[in-house]
């Protein structure tokens, strides 16, 4: 049976032993394939890694999926490039020979907010995510069963992009889907720092 295409531009590296949980990189707005590589090998030095670029253009800069404003979005358009990413991790995994059934995602903003779409619309594209920054991006009309799924959310109290209220009510959906979900907030804007970091080595060394 031959290959499925690999649809997005991506990069990928081949993990030092089967035992680590292979990671899906999800970058923010502007960034690119390479952006969450040198923090994967630092979260994660030992696993695979499949790293795509967002297939979307805003003034340039790539995303996972439109927008009309800062906060507005496409929903279609969410759901459609849900379900393109889903596919193209069961390519991927089928050219890469990893074990997609373990896969975790890592992803910044943008990258987070498809993560969660991924959770949500496709939940069997991922074991478990680090969602840094993440907001609401879409509701579904019923929670997929989201039980064995674990999940930290890491977001800024001083955050002038993610709404105030989105991460406890992200939290609280994936809670009622079924996931073990640990929300960490720190007193930062959008930006990473030393906290996030501790916090996803932390979650790291728990699910490896």
């Amino acid at each position: 049976m031959p290959l499925a295409p690999l649809t997005y531009l991506h990069r990928y590296e081949p993990g030092h032993t089967t035992a680590a949980p292979p990671l899906l990189l999800l970058h923010g707005t502007g960034g690119d394939e390479h952006d969450l590589i040198p923090l994967a090998r630092q979260l994660a030095p030992n696993s695979a890694l499949l790293s795509p670029r967002d297939d979307v253009l805003e003034n340039g800069h790539p995303r996972f999926f439109r927008r009309y404003a800062e906060g507005v979005f496409d929903f279609p358009d969410v759901q459609q490039r849900t379900h393109a990413l889903a596919d193209f991790i069961l390519a991927a995994a089928q050219h890469y020979h990893f074990d997609a059934s373990r896969l975790t995602a890592l992803g910044f903003s943008n990258g987070a907010n498809i993560a969660a779409s991924l959770l949500l619309l496709r939940p069997e594209s991922l074991t478990a995510a680090v969602l840094l920054r993440p907001m609401i991006v879409l509701t579904p009309t019923s929670l997929p069963n989201l039980n064995g799924k674990r999940l930290l959310i890491s977001s800024g109290i001083h955050d002038p992009i993610d709404p105030a209220d989105h991460p406890q009510r992200l939290t609280t959906m994936f809670r009622d889907a079924g996931a073990e979900v640990l929300l960490h907030t720190i007193a930062s804007g959008h930006g990473l720092g030393r906290e996030d970091i501790a916090a996803a080595q932390t979650f790291f060394a728990s699910i490896t």
